[in-house]
């Protein structure tokens, strides 16, 4: 006997069913993955992954990617240091010779690492070797590169990217090949740089000149939101492994062009983490999007296997 006497079951007797085959549903064996075998060409092995989630978000960016080419829309690419690190940089170089790449937004990890992979084909030291000896950031020629850079810059009135582009071609360095910054210069592919003071290794270093920092990342800034603009009726906006500075300045340039009389609709964004983070979601795929103003995606996994993939797609596509 239950103590809960004033409690009554609720009697499900009358529940109203309908039959299985009249339901729709949203996954069906059709959108199955299908055994991938050793012989598989690239669009075979694409074809037999499921046509579910992730998968068709996947699918749809490289669509847009691939439309936005045909249409000469700007493929604006926003970047992390992460990025570089995790040896992504010829996928990069090889998506901007095919056109697929049209500028790269990059926070000041970029220029670090970048530049550190063209002068000696290696980058990122161990912080927690050399950390607690004050050693960490500490490379002469890195930070010496960047804050001549700002200082050049600044005099010839141009963006932090642009005048590290030309910096480190400049110097012939033995990895060109490697680098995004020497590659966007030989293509005249536009490279903003958008810094947070005090973030990146170089600042506090003697030659840091805070005013030529600042002015040349400002002058950057102007030049992303020209870029921007031109979204537009097509264009695309992959944010891949900024949590914070690149999102904030994507959705600042949105609301410049909006606050000038501007449209910037049917465009297409996306963030790629391997973490999903609040500001990408909100700034990248959700605000910008929002109102029938486009699509956004966001894709969760490591950078190093979901940047091939996504470049398959694409290639299959083109």
């Amino acid at each position: 006997m239950s103590i809960y006497k004033d409690l009554e079951p609720t009697n499900f007797d009358k529940i109203e069913t309908y039959e299985l085959k009249s339901r729709p549903s949203k996954v069906t064996v059709k959108d199955f993955a299908k055994p991938i075998e050793s012989d598989d060409t690239l669009d075979s092995f694409l074809d037999k992954f499921s046509n579910i989630l992730a998968v068709q978000s996947v699918k749809e960016l490289a669509s847009a990617i691939a439309r936005a080419k045909k249409i000469k829309k700007p493929i604006i690419w926003g970047i992390g240091g992460h990025v570089i690190k995790t040896g992504l940089s010829p996928i990069l170089i090889d998506l901007m010779n095919q056109g697929f790449l049209t500028a790269i937004a990059s926070n000041g990890s970029v220029l670090v690492h970048d530049t550190e992979i063209a002068l000696v084909g290696f980058t990122s030291e161990d912080v927690d070797a050399t950390l607690g000896k004050g050693d960490f950031g500490a490379a002469k020629e890195t930070g010496e590169i960047l804050n001549q850079a700002a200082n050049n810059g600044q005099k010839d009135k141009i963006g932090l990217g642009e005048a590290m582009c030309r910096e480190v071609t400049n110097l012939n360095p033995d990895y060109s090949d490697f680098s995004i910054l020497c590659q966007a210069y030989k293509q005249k592919v536009p490279v903003t740089s958008h810094l947070t003071i005090g973030a990146d290794i170089g600042h506090f270093q003697a030659s840091a000149d805070g005013s030529a920092l600042g002015e040349t990342s400002h002058t950057d800034f102007k030049l992303f939101c020209s870029i921007v603009k031109e979204m537009n009726g097509g264009g695309v906006y992959i944010n891949y492994g900024s949590a914070v500075t690149l999102p904030e300045i994507f959705l600042k340039a949105i609301t410049v062009n909006k606050n000038l009389g501007f449209e910037i609709q049917d465009i297409t964004t996306a963030n790629f983490d391997f973490i999903q983070h609040y500001r990408p979601n909100t700034n990248v795929v959700r605000r910008p999007t929002a109102n029938g103003a486009g699509k956004g995606v966001s894709i969760t996994g490591h950078h190093e296997l979901t940047l091939p993939l996504l470049t398959a797609f694409i290639k299959t596509l083109a």
